[in-house]
């Protein structure tokens, strides 16, 4: 088996059955053996049986409850037969010759870990598809948006949009989750997803074991797939923000000093009380309901309130 996709899907139904549309129009002309893997996590909009009725020849592993993307994503690893594996979103599109663009790389640089494609938004838009690893001014940035300048800047880590015109493949820190292949090698030697991240910062984890044990991740620009950002993350949006803080206070334990944790979380505490301020003059000026603005001020409440 030279290619095990694994898509985890959490109430997606439509979306994922368009992912799969596009994989298997993809995977139809390659050359190469390959396998696919739905691992659902107890989805409520009848996906399963979406998947059993329309794509018979998935693989299919049904969770009985919502065990996290990283947990998930391990069960299809776990699974997995293929030399090479791509961990995919369900609110993707897979364009062209991307998977196979993909495999080639890995293919003919032994030493490169991972991959990840170039993203765009629906319309076709670039989308900002790796990112540099975790600093305190993208922390900053994050939570104020001084000029968007900025926001699109190395210093909120992000990699010049020159450098997808270009086409050619580019090193990174890490690329976005929603499409990452792997070499079953490098997965091997530094181990699966951390399961400790429920959600969010687990590929960042990933990535910084991998360069940790000398493994090259590269972007490429050529390998095209559409990304619909948040698609199954945004249906609890307070929870998810809670999720986000967690994940990443843990991945700054477990790879950053004790500075770094420090500064990181003032400028959190600064920047969340920031948040709450605006949601009570968004709630004056009646922009906000008062169900909403309490759901937003239980999310502040909660991120302040992290170990």
């Amino acid at each position: 088996m030279d290619l095990s996709v694994i898509i985890v899907s959490h109430n997606t139904r439509e979306l994922l059955a368009l992912c799969l549309d596009s994989l298997f129009a993809n995977l139809a002309s390659s050359a190469f053996g390959y396998e696919v893997i739905v691992v659902d996590n107890a989805s409520r909009d009848r996906t399963v049986e979406m998947v059993l009725k329309r794509f018979p020849q998935v693989q299919l592993l049904a969770n009985e409850e919502n065990l996290g993307f990283a947990a998930a994503n391990n069960q299809g690893l776990k699974e997995s037969e293929g030399d090479y594996l791509l961990l995919l979103n369900p609110d993707t599109l897979v364009r062209g010759e991307a998977l196979q663009l993909m495999l080639q790389i890995l293919v003919s640089h032994p030493r490169v870990g991972m991959v990840g494609p170039k993203l765009l938004y629906s319309d076709g838009r670039l989308q900002h598809s790796a990112f540099s690893f975790p600093t305190l001014p993208m922390i900053f940035l994050d939570f104020f948006p001084l000029n968007h300048r900025l926001i699109n800047s190395r210093l909120n880590g992000r990699y010049p949009t020159t450098l997808y015109e270009a086409g050619e493949p580019f090193p990174v820190d890490h690329p976005l989750g929603a499409a990452m292949m792997v070499r079953r090698e490098a997965v091997d030697q530094v181990g699966p997803l951390d399961e400790g991240f429920f959600i969010y910062c687990e590929e960042v984890d990933w990535c910084i074991r991998m360069k940790k044990m000398g493994w090259e991740i590269f972007c490429l620009p050529k390998a095209e797939i559409i990304h619909y950002v948040g698609q199954s993350t945004g249906q609890f949006r307070e929870a998810m923000y809670v999720e986000l803080h967690r994940s990443r206070y843990r991945l700054y334990e477990k790879h950053y000093g004790p500075a770094f944790r420090l500064m990181a979380r003032l400028i959190v505490g600064l920047g969340v009380r920031w948040e709450m301020w605006k949601a009570h003059w968004e709630a004056r000026q009646g922009r906000v309901t008062e169900g909403e603005l309490e759901k937003r001020l239980d999310g502040y409440r909660r991120v302040l309130e992290l170990p």
